[in-house]
């Protein structure tokens, strides 16, 4: 069987040090010293003055809109996993859709202002498969129309723009550290800005609103992260590099072994520094990508229609219509792409597809 992904495990003698350091403190949770040595170290490898280690990537979106006081309409992409729309509606705020770029496969920024209403307080865009939204082209509509942004960008981990970390853009970048990232904690996530004082807001609000023993400084919820959780991302951390070589190396030999096809891959934004995170490709009709899937899938080998069905549909938001979304969503499949995936499964992964879109 191949997977869509596998998550990556360090050896298990250098998770178990830490283990004992905790057995030995008997300090579980509660902004323990393997968090905090976690955050420090993920800020310097990162590069970045502040962010905060979380229980996952949903409830650092979450804490994000409440933070930055949301109400009303709130801008976003279709194509996403449902964590990003889920959390608008959580927050008890309207998600406003707006199509994608048909090349890169994130928001559209030039359809973003049509969008905007008296009603509308933020853009929350999601760099879709860690490749980098145009930032520069929504930073300017959100100061023209003093609009929020936030980034979802739980793809992220390693990308960057004009040589900076990703996560620096935004009033807040939310991102996930959950087992099948490039990055994780098993389950984690984390909320990152530039603003020291949002930063001490999302700290206490991640604190049930403490802000001291007993007093509290507003509305809060339980989003920490525990000292097992901190543990494996510290293990993980220095096989990053390891990490991000190997996706770079399987991106380029998936585009090599299927280039006689010509099929679509999403286009990166210049001057991104790409992760490679997932080897997306568009196949030509919904047909053809149903049949190879299900070829895969016959063979124990398991794609994904990622992200299908659209945001847009759900049950729980105003539908409309995304025509290229629609478009893009019913032809994508994810390939498998892991640390232990070898090139004789992604040459076999290659082979059926070429024999299943040929004949």
């Amino acid at each position: 069987m191949i997977p869509v992904t596998t998550p990556f495990l360090p050896p298990k003698e250098e998770y178990d040090k830490y283990l004992e350091g905790i057995w030995s403190r008997n300090w579980l949770t509660n902004n323990g010293p393997l968090v905090n040595e976690l955050e420090l170290k993920l800020k310097e490898y990162l590069d970045l003055k502040h962010l905060l280690f979380l229980g996952n990537g949903t409830i650092a979106i979450q804490i994000a809109i409440k933070a930055l006081d949301l109400k009303g309409q709130i801008i976003t992409t279709p194509f996403s996993y449902v964590a990003t729309t889920s959390s608008i509606a959580w927050e008890n705020c309207e998600a406003v859709f707006v199509d994608i770029d048909p090349k890169t496969f994130n928001i559209n920024p030039q359809l973003i202002e049509a969008a905007i209403t008296p009603e509308t307080s933020a853009i929350l865009a999601t760099h879709v498969y860690g490749n980098p939204c145009d930032i520069d082209a929504i930073e300017k509509i959100a100061i023209k129309h003093n609009l929020k942004v936030i980034y979802d960008g739980a793809h992220c981990f390693g990308t960057k723009y004009k040589g900076r970390s990703v996560f620096e853009f935004g009033d807040v970048t939310t991102t996930s550290f959950h087992a099948t990232k490039l990055f994780h904690t098993i389950e984690g996530g984390a909320v990152i800005t530039k603003d020291p004082t949002l930063l001490q807001r999302m700290a206490r609000m991640r604190n049930f609103g403490h802000s001291g023993p007993e007093t509290f400084s507003g509305i809060g919820i339980n989003g920490k992260n525990s000292e097992f959780h901190a543990a494996m991302g510290l293990t993980n951390l220095p096989y990053i590099e390891s990490i991000l070589a190997k996706r770079k190396a399987d991106h380029q030999r998936y585009n090599q072994k299927l280039d006689s096809l010509k099929l679509q891959t999403p286009v990166i934004l210049k001057d991104a520094e790409f992760n490679y995170s997932y080897y997306s490709i568009v196949f030509n009709s919904q047909q053809e990508c149903e049949n190879v899937f299900e070829t895969l899938k016959n063979h124990e080998i398991f794609a994904r229609r990622y992200f299908y069905p659209l945001l847009s549909s759900l049950n729980y938001v105003s539908s409309k219509e995304m025509p290229v979304a629609e478009s893009i969503a019913s032809r994508v499949l994810c390939l498998p792409l892991s640390y232990q995936i070898t090139s004789a499964e992604i040459d076999m992964v290659c082979r059926l597809i070429l024999r299943t879109v040929k004949n």
